[in-house]
């Protein structure tokens, strides 16, 4: 979108202009309620009904709000949950640790192997770096990168409080490679109370992101969330029973929890943990699977 039309749609699209006001941080003093309505209204078109939430998306935006489990800081940090999986799970589950770093200056990109991946602990993607060969790497570049990372606050995005407290660091990991696909697969497990219900299984084809949703006997579902399924819906992966049965683990006692998978040669890995799937704010469609996945969340004041 040129920077005309993207003024212009600024300037005439309400909703538009909340979302970028949002994003660029016009309403990082409002608070936290009274951000989640303005924002949900905007991107989910419609008003966020916190009285008698019925939706998946209104149940995660409450949940924000009144489910304040001190746990929740450690599981969405990147190197502190690693405790949580080992303790739960054990180690081997765990992708292998290379480093972890407060400072980018730190690093001695001498001592990481040819491969490995970097990453922020605390937020989703900022200042990512996924080396692949360490000889083309512009270290210069990847710092700078880290920087923006370690100083971007993912609570005031969303308002996913767990984040806030969670002290920024760089994390350094084994770089996974699948050698049978040309991307890693990710196999995402929706928990509610402690049971799985839903998973989703995203690949890119051909550079083109798809996701398939099955329930727990792996019956093809026509949920989507974002990106359309692919042509051939993918097969039922042999880990399948391992990877409900960890994330059922991980999110025993959790109103909410979904858990993310990688099978790689043979072995299964937790990526990480997350409570508010795209913050809250993914458009589950058809309605029904919205208020149905809703319906399975039940929260304080129904018990």
């Amino acid at each position: 979108m040129s920077r005309w039309k993207t003024l212009k749609r600024i300037l005439t699209d309400q909703d538009y202009r909340t979302v970028r006001l949002a994003k660029a941080g016009v309403y990082n003093r409002m608070p936290d309620e009274a951000y989640l309505k303005k924002v949900y209204r905007a991107r989910m078109g419609r008003p966020l009904n916190l009285e008698d939430p019925q939706l998946f998306s209104e149940k995660l935006q409450w949940l924000k709000l009144y489910d304040r489990n001190p746990l929740y800081t450690q599981l969405v940090d990147k190197y502190k949950v690693r405790e949580y999986i080992a303790e739960k799970l054990g180690e081997e589950y765990l992708i292998p640790l290379l480093g972890v770093w407060d400072d980018p200056d730190d690093i001695d990109f001498d001592a990481l192997p040819d491969q490995f991946v970097l990453k922020c602990n605390h937020n989703s993607g900022t200042g990512m770096c996924i080396c692949r060969d360490k000889s083309k790497l512009d270290h210069d570049v990847v710092k700078t990168e880290l920087r923006k990372g370690l100083h971007e606050n993912l609570y005031l995005r969303h308002r996913e409080w767990p984040y806030k407290n969670v002290k920024p660091r760089i994390v350094a990991e084994t770089y996974l490679e699948d050698t049978e696909n040309d991307a890693l697969i990710d196999y995402k497990f929706f928990c509610f109370h402690g049971v799985a219900k839903v998973m989703y299984i995203s690949r890119d084809i051909g550079k083109e992101p798809r996701t398939d949703f099955f329930d727990m006997n792996f019956q093809h579902l026509p949920i989507r969330a974002k990106d359309p399924p692919a042509d051939v819906p993918p097969q039922k992966p042999v880990c399948f029973d391992e990877m409900k049965r960890l994330a059922e683990t991980l999110a025993k006692d959790i109103p909410h929890l979904r858990v993310d998978f990688y099978f790689v040669q043979g072995k299964v890995y937790v990526g990480e943990l997350t409570f508010y799937h795209v913050g809250g704010f993914a458009r589950i469609t058809p309605d029904e699977w919205d208020f149905r996945m809703g319906s399975w969340i039940r929260l304080s004041r129904e018990d």
